[in-house]
């Protein structure tokens, strides 16, 4: 084993090695996230940052993976404290306290890095300022009761797709139609529901319109998509003798 150097800090004593075959990973810990990683590596070499990551006396990491692989990766020296007892629960307590990246970080990151696809979400969000998940929805195409967790997932992946712009537009143009009838237009579960009726083969959009213009201000907010589809099936057969089932 590398001898290592230890660097007084303050009270925090600092060691520092080249034998990368110490450190482990601490099940239970979040996934390494590429993007960050890529993005972290190329400010450490620019700006010769020196990094600290912290440990446990098992010396699996508690702070700093990112860090530790990057180093690795340039041959750099690890820098390290070591946090003796600390477990998955301080790395919780720490990960919660620590800025989360929002979507838009994401999505400048990959538009950086020439991800098209994050480019043509990012120029979709300046004409239509909708929530994000609603976006990612309309430009990958899947219905709403699939896993829409899971799309975000692939989406702070960089595994996010757009599948069908010019259908993604029409929807979204749809949604801006519906404006004069309803001042929570951009709310998520209502253009989640909205984006349901529209895969239904027995929804008429432009005669959900006629009917709105019937009783405009019929729509109202709703606490869920399943509340707001009632609502729009309640609508839709306003003064219709062969009513329609819209929500299945």
């Amino acid at each position: 084993m590398e001898n290592t150097q230890h660097v007084p800090m303050n009270s925090i004593q600092v060691h520092t090695t080249k034998d990368y075959s110490l450190f482990k990973t601490l099940n239970g810990n979040r996934d390494v996230n590429q993007l960050h990683l890529t993005r972290l590596k190329e400010s450490i070499k620019k700006n010769h940052l020196t990094t600290i990551i912290m440990v446990n006396d098992k010396f699996e990491i508690i702070d700093g993976q990112h860090r530790y692989l990057i180093s690795q990766e340039l041959n750099l020296p690890i820098n390290y404290i070591i946090s003796k007892n600390y477990g998955l629960n301080e790395v919780q307590i720490l990960n919660a306290n620590m800025k989360n990246w929002a979507t838009i970080d994401y999505v400048n990151g990959y538009c950086d890095l020439g991800y098209k696809d994050y480019i043509i979400y990012r120029d979709f969000v300046e004409k239509y300022p909708f929530q994000s998940a609603v976006i990612i929805l309309l430009l990958n195409g899947e219905h709403e009761s699939g896993k829409k967790n899971n799309l975000y997932v692939k989406f702070k992946q960089g595994l996010f797709k757009v599948k069908d712009l010019n259908n993604a537009i029409s929807i979204a143009e749809k949604f801006l139609m519906l404006e004069p009838f309803y001042k929570g237009y951009l709310r998520r579960n209502f253009q989640v529901a909205i984006y349901g009726m529209l895969k239904n083969k027995n929804f008429d959009f432009n005669e959900f319109l006629i009917k709105l213009k019937q009783q405009p201000t019929t729509l109202q907010d709703c606490t869920c998509v399943s509340q707001y589809k009632d609502l729009i099936e309640e609508i839709y057969n306003y003064r219709r003798r062969d009513k329609v089932n819209l929500r299945y």
